[in-house]
Parts: C-alpha cells; structure tokens; sequence
C-alpha cells in the first residue's frame, strides 16, 4: 500500500469512484432510451413493409423514407378473443412482453406452433387506401421452428383470404436449412396463395417437396429442402394465427364491417 493513504482513504476513494461511474452510466441509458425505441419503431414498420412488398429483403432505407412508405399504412391493436378494435397506443405496445405476463396472456389450446401461451391482444397493421377502405392485412405471426421461435408477418389482400407476402424477420433457424424462411425465392412462392378455404378455415400450408403453381395448388407451398421440422412449424403457425384463437374473430369483424 502507498505512503500516506489509510485503507478508509481507498474505500472511500473507490465508492466514490464507483458512484460517479454508476451515475454516468444511468444517465447514459437514459438519455439513449427515447432513440432506442425510436430505432425500434422504425425496425418494426420496415419489416411490416417488408411482408406487404413494398421493401426488398436487406434493402437499406433511412428512417425517413421507411416512415414515408409507412404513411398509408395504420397500426391497431386488438382484442383476440373478441376480434375487437382496442384503444391501447400501438407505438408503446409489446405484445411479447404482454405474452410472457400471466396476468395479460392465457394458456395456448393444443397446438403444432409450439406456441405456449397466448397474449389477449395483438398488434395488427392495415394498409389504408386514399378511400379510407382496407388494401391490405398485415399480421405478426410466431411459432417454433427447430431451434428457436421464427417471429414474421404475414400479408393478406383485401379480400381476406389472399396472402400478398410473407417476411421473417427473426430466428435462428440453420443458414441454408430453416434459414431459408428469409430467402426471397421461397418467399417468393407464397404471393397469390390462398390463408383460408371456401369455408374460412385456415388452409395454407408448407409441403415436403415442390408444391404447384397458385392457380393449381392454391393452398400449399414448397416446402423447405433439409428443414422439414421448420417448415412444419411455418405450418403450425399459420395454422395457429388464422384460427379462432388467433386472428380469425378479427377478420370476420372485417369482413362484416364490424372492425
């Protein structure tokens, strides 16, 4: 020990040192919060776009160019159960964190997403037209793959039924294998495809092998060469988000003009 210091010299010296450094550090979470769920945002509408087609997958935008192409487009959160309209702010609303909340969430019924519980509300996106009428449905879709849960959008026209996109926007599913969720081929294949039969019970599913054209095989898609276990997840989920526990009670409000 140095000449000249006592030991409650260095433990005071330290405490200080260690205050000082706890203050910055929690002023600088601070002030990086607001551009942190601004930064959020902007990930989130851009991977919307994505699932409507209006941005290329690893397109680089500036925020406000995402913002511009997002105008036409308006957020809303739901009532699962009900297929109701909320007022909840869909720019503050975690639908994850709602999800993993006993108090906000309930068990999922049985179910080939592995999908473990179920938040009471969602967070849907329409696209809008200069008419005030619907264009396009967008919807955050979640199930397991073989190694973690995929979460993506899915795109349906305005008639309901027709899927206009679908994007993943996070996973870690094996590059080349379950990672091809992301590859704009096959993504490439779900356009023009068919969500629900004549009945309204969700239809779509992913294959084992190359399914046909739209016009044929309206209801089937390709399946995921090496990543069988993905793709039946991919299956499961929409199986699951189309249903009745999902957002099925939605669309028929939609499609009654009750929403």
């Amino acid at each position: 020990m140095p000449q000249g210091f006592s030991v409650r010299y260095i433990i005071l010296f330290s405490l200080a040192i260690c205050g000082v450094c706890a203050v910055f550090v929690s002023s600088l979470a601070v002030s990086l919060a607001e551009a942190q769920d601004a930064n959020k945002l902007i990930d989130r509408r851009k991977n919307v776009l994505m699932a409507a087609g209006e941005v290329e997958s690893g397109q680089k935008l500036p925020p406000e160019e995402i913002n511009r192409l997002f105008a036409d487009f308006k957020a809303v959160v739901i009532d699962l159960s009900t297929g109701e309209e909320v007022d909840i702010d869909p720019d503050t609303f975690d639908q994850r964190k709602e999800r993993n909340d006993p108090e906000r969430s309930s068990a999922a019924p049985t179910n080939n997403a592995g999908v473990k519980r179920m938040p009471h509300h969602a967070l849907v996106y329409k696209k809008i037209n200069t008419e005030e009428q619907l264009e396009m449905l967008i919807l955050p879709v979640e199930g397991y793959g073989l190694w973690s849960t995929l979460y993506g959008f899915l795109a349906l026209d305005e008639d309901l039924k027709t899927i206009q996109g679908l994007a993943y926007y996070e996973h870690t599913e094996t590059p080349g294998l379950g990672g091809e969720v992301e590859n704009p081929r096959w993504r490439a294949l779900w356009p023009g495809r068919q969500a629900y039969d004549e009945n309204w019970n969700p239809a779509i599913e992913v294959i084992k092998g190359p399914a046909g054209p739209v016009e044929d095989d309206p209801y089937r898609v390709d399946g995921l060469s090496g990543a069988t276990i993905t793709a039946r997840g991919v299956s499961g989920m929409m199986e699951l988000w189309l249903g009745e526990n999902g957002f099925k009670p939605y669309i028929d409000n939609l499609r009654k003009g009750a929403a």
